[in-house]
């Protein structure tokens, strides 16, 4: 084992050195493009196989592009509920008997729209039928629970070799990943399928309880959860990456099984998804399975997924938090989504910013003026697929205010639109940039991803070796003019968690405030 990560450690370093004498997309794309195999089903789900026979294993990548930007009014939370349903099982999996399970969860949705129509009545609400009907629904939920086998699903992968199962919900898409034995392949095709033929929400409002918890513990009850939310709904005035993906807490409570029904109908079409599978799969053996339980899904309608369009900022915007916490310095400034040709540039800027120590913000905040423990400055907050945000993030150390991380941070950008970065940074940005694609494609899990993401956003796969390529063209001057283009005070958004008078460190409140 200590040789074989001896060989494979060689192996990296030998490709990355060989990136770096050679631009990406002529170097190893061609090889990589021999692995890989595009197939548009007729309902228009797209397939991505990239054979890997390292291992007789392989994981597989679904991405529906769908995230909480589509959670309609009044449903925020929404797209982040079938993260939690996503492994809840099918007509045929996770119940005794779903011929009895069926009109018993038709049951709980009936009990609760009479439930919440006489929760909401804004006029002549009678709160002992509330609590009749809440009751009633509640005791159709208990029924209907009774069929539920927990877990099947996801104990049926673990019992074939399956690991790594698991959901996750951004702005801009919802994805579900897991990695099997390779002779298993055919068994995930037909369970990855048919989550997505047919889908049963059981459980659903046990799970919108957990999500409501989860909300209470990561936001409500947490500063730097409040600081995010308030930041980004402040950032963005119009378009929807206002909302937060979890949910806001009224909303949580009113949607219901149905709303989240007529939701997958809409945005959970094939035309909408990308399946991606790395490892020991051969495209001839492979492909077939695939298609075989993949065009089973029904071609539905691409749902319209045209949002508002963000007015542009003509003033600084601020959010100031007092807490009982750790202070913390936030700012945000808005840029193109990521299509623009400057793309690339505001990679580099992160990357020369933040990555590791000999980043500019690690060497001035907190090596040198030693006033942070930790500062970065990101692109892709909080999504990529809309114009979004770059922003930077500062954590005080104690006796150092925000205010002292706004200073600073500030000192940096004034550099990057005065001065040329070094000749010794831009060679590393690009240097690193060719590193972190081949770590990205080292295993099966990140290559699966990186391929679906790929694919979904550009249409086209190899867009993932362009955008090294893309990174190599930056120059001195592209840094310059999008530091003076974008980073500029009429385009700020400041977020800071100020420690509050009587807490401890709240001396230093008062030197804080707003401005």
């Amino acid at each position: 084992m200590k040789h074989r990560h001896q060989h494979r450690a060689l192996i990296l370093i030998t490709i990355v050195l060989a990136f770096a004498a050679a631009p990406a997309e002529t170097q190893d794309l061609a090889s990589f493009s021999k692995r890989i195999t595009i197939k548009k089903l007729p309902n228009g789900l797209t397939l991505v196989l990239c054979r890997r026979p390292e291992a007789p294993v392989f994981s597989a990548f679904t991405l529906v592009d769908a995230g909480s930007v589509q959670d309609p009014m009044r449903q925020t939370g929404l797209a982040h509920m079938f993260e939690h349903m996503a492994f809840k099982g099918t007509t045929t999996i996770g119940t005794t008997d779903y011929a009895a399970e069926k009109p018993a969860l038709a049951k709980v949705e009936v009990a609760y729209a009479a439930y919440i129509a006489e929760r909401d009545k804004e006029v002549g609400r009678d709160e002992a039928k509330v609590k009749q009907l809440e009751k009633a629904w509640q005791d159709a939920a208990t029924a209907a629970n009774k069929f539920v086998v927990s877990n099947e699903f996801a104990k049926i992968i673990e019992q074939n070799g399956g690991e790594d199962i698991n959901a996750n919900t951004s702005y801009d898409q919802t994805t579900y990943h897991y990695s099997m034995p390779e002779n298993r392949l055919e068994l995930w095709a037909y369970l990855e399928s048919e989550r997505f033929l047919h889908p049963v929400l059981r459980e659903f409002y046990k799970e919108r309880n957990v999500v409501m918890e989860e909300r209470r513990m990561r936001v409500d009850s947490n500063p730097f959860g409040r600081l995010i939310e308030q930041f980004t709904a402040e950032a963005f005035a119009a378009h929807p990456y206002h909302r937060p993906t979890i949910g806001w807490a009224s909303d949580l409570n009113y949607f219901s099984a149905t709303d989240a029904q007529k939701f997958f109908d809409k945005y959970y079409v094939p035309s909408n998804m990308v399946v991606a599978v790395a490892g020991d799969v051969n495209p001839d053996d492979a492909l077939p399975i695939l298609e075989k339980y993949f065009e089973r899904l029904p071609s539905r309608p691409h749902a319209d997924e045209t949002t508002t369009t963000e007015p542009p900022q003509d003033s600084e915007r601020r959010v100031v938090l007092e807490e009982q916490s750790q202070p913390i310095y936030l700012e945000g400034y808005h840029r193109p989504d990521y299509h623009d040709p400057d793309d690339a540039v505001y990679d580099a800027i992160s990357d020369l910013m933040s990555n590791g120590r000999t980043s500019r913000l690690y060497r001035a905040l907190v090596r040198d003026q030693k006033i942070a423990s930790y500062a970065e400055g990101i692109t892709g907050v909080p999504g990529v697929k809309y114009p979004h945000l770059f922003a930077f993030l500062a954590v005080p150390l104690p006796g150092h205010t925000p205010e002292e991380m706004a200073a600073a941070i500030h000192a940096e950008i004034d550099r990057l639109k005065k001065e040329d970065i070094s000749d010794d940074e831009l060679k590393m940005i690009k240097t690193r940039a060719k590193a972190g694609l081949i770590r990205g494609l080292d295993s099966n899990e990140g290559l699966a991803e990186q391929l679906a993401i790929y694919q979904t956003r550009y249409g086209d796969w190899r867009e993932l070796f362009g955008s090294v390529d893309r990174i190599d063209k930056v120059s001195k001057a592209d840094i310059r003019r999008i530091a003076a283009k974008v980073f500029v005070d009429t385009n700020r958004t400041v977020g800071m968690i100020e420690t509050a008078k009587g807490s401890p460190g709240g001396e230093s409140s008062d030197q804080g405030g707003a401005q």
